[in-house]
């Protein structure tokens, strides 16, 4: 399926410096069943106080039409009438899509931990994914913010989506973009 699923990844800097963003998804349904493993091992990632703060909301099947239509119910008039049938349609041709929430703790520091925390785990899971072949797009888009996409999804009050990920296999790896040299952005205090 995907660049790792026949070989055996040689070192974790490899899976790293390979792992790619997906936006172009075979439409093979995702079973659930290794989302959640794949989750299960995620959540490993270091968090303060060990408060887990995370929690999942997963669209597949016929639930990926309640992920579309809470987000095109998000479009203005215009966007409706110019994009509302392409977009319907890209995300139903996703295999899955998870919503990733964490609680708005009101302390900063506190929300500061929380959200680093999830990150780790979203880390986590798109490289323990991309191990098994499965491409993952980390989206923060405007919808994640809305109101009415976010009472329609199933997030409550006081809490965050941290992110929307997009989760299928594919056929095409992008190239990777260079990156800037860590020397370039090092700063190294020594006296």
């Amino acid at each position: 399926m995907g660049v790792f699923m026949n070989e055996k990844v040689s070192t974790l800097s490899t899976l790293i410096r390979e792992r790619r963003s997906i936006r172009d998804f075979k439409t093979d349904p995702i079973p659930l069943q290794d989302m959640v493993e794949l989750l299960n091992d995620a959540v490993y990632a270091p968090n303060h106080g060990k408060r887990e703060p995370w929690r999942f909301i997963a669209f597949e099947g016929k639930g990926k039409k309640k992920f579309a239509d809470a987000v095109i119910d998000t479009y203005n008039a215009e966007q409706k009438e110019n994009k509302a049938a392409a977009m319907e349609k890209y995300y139903q041709d996703i295999p899955l899509h998870l919503l990733v929430v964490m609680p708005e703790d009101p302390r900063q520091k506190k929300w500061e931990e929380d959200i680093c925390a999830v990150s780790a785990m979203i880390q986590n899971f798109q490289l323990l994914a991309w191990e098994k072949g499965i491409g993952v797009c980390w989206k923060t888009n405007a919808y994640n913010l809305d109101p009415i996409f976010r009472e329609a999804v199933g997030v409550q009050p006081g809490e965050k989506i941290v992110a929307t990920l997009h989760i299928g296999y594919y056929e095409i790896v992008p190239k990777a973009k260079k990156r800037t040299s860590v020397e370039d952005k090092l700063v190294v205090i020594n006296d």
